[in-house]
């Protein structure tokens, strides 16, 4: 049985920002088996080339995986980095805006300078990543942007304010994204993970009361797992797409959909 057309995206040049692990290195593994061009980016040029060699092992004989490490907090870091990238490894067709953190605190004792980093890496990163690519994808009459989003984007727990307060905003971004570049043939869309089962949420995972109220809460009854979020990359980086822009695509077990 062969793939639909609209859904073949092999050959295609793929970046995929802090990609060194967790969602962000599950979506590159999912585009780099889809047959792309796969660059991973992060900080850590180490962390990035251990990444690079799982994801070309998993992409099967072949597999193309490149590596740009630059802040994508950071302006002429960017600028500097998409260039390279477009240089070195050829122009992107697809942007994947994922770099994130999270900071749980209280609101009230929530400081400055962690208010200004979680914006940064959270909101400005998807901003400054996503113009520059934009830039040189405007010129080219095509292209897909995908802004991680999140559950969040729509609903907040205590402690987390801040971190909703940048997901619903990149959900805005996104569609201001669209309404600006949409007359220049790129699409950008949102995809907006539920609770996912990574490292990084293994304290959560391994907290019973958490996770028994995550499972509660969920249609589907289970955390998500990584791969739960490829297919729907998949679609959105594909012509299968091409009609859809300005959306967040919830893949949160149904959680967003239920009281």
């Amino acid at each position: 049985m062969t793939t639909h057309p609209l859904f073949d995206i092999a050959g295609r040049t793929a970046l995929v920002t802090g990609s060194s692990r967790g969602i962000g290195h599950a979506l590159a593994r999912g585009l780099a088996e889809a047959g792309c061009t796969v660059v991973l980016n992060g900080r850590d040029p180490r962390a990035l080339e251990e990444a690079a060699k799982a994801v070309a092992d998993s992409g099967g004989a072949g597999a193309a995986v490149h590596t740009a490490a630059f802040d994508v907090t950071d302006g002429p870091a960017v600028a500097a980095g998409i260039a390279e990238v477009e240089e070195r490894v050829g122009p992107l067709d697809i942007l994947v805006n994922n770099a994130g953190m999270q900071n749980r605190a209280p609101l009230l004792e929530f400081t400055d300078t962690a208010w200004q980093q979680i914006v940064d890496t959270n909101l400005t990163s998807a901003f400054l990543v996503g113009r520059e690519a934009a830039r040189r994808m405007t010129t080219r009459g095509h292209g897909k942007i995908i802004n991680i989003c999140s559950l969040q984007s729509e609903v907040v727990r205590p402690g987390i304010a801040p971190y909703a307060a940048t997901k619903g905003a990149l959900k805005m971004l996104t569609k201001g994204m669209c309404a600006d570049w949409g007359r220049y043939g790129i699409q950008v869309n949102g995809l907006g993970p539920g609770y996912i089962e990574t490292e990084l949420t293994r304290p959560l995972v391994e907290d019973e009361e958490f996770s028994a109220w995550v499972r509660g809460r969920t249609p589907a009854g289970r955390w998500g797992r990584t791969e739960d979020l490829v297919g729907a990359l998949l679609y959105l980086a594909s012509p299968a797409s091409d009609f859809v822009s300005g959306q967040v695509l919830y893949v949160d077990g149904g959680m967003t959909s239920v009281l």
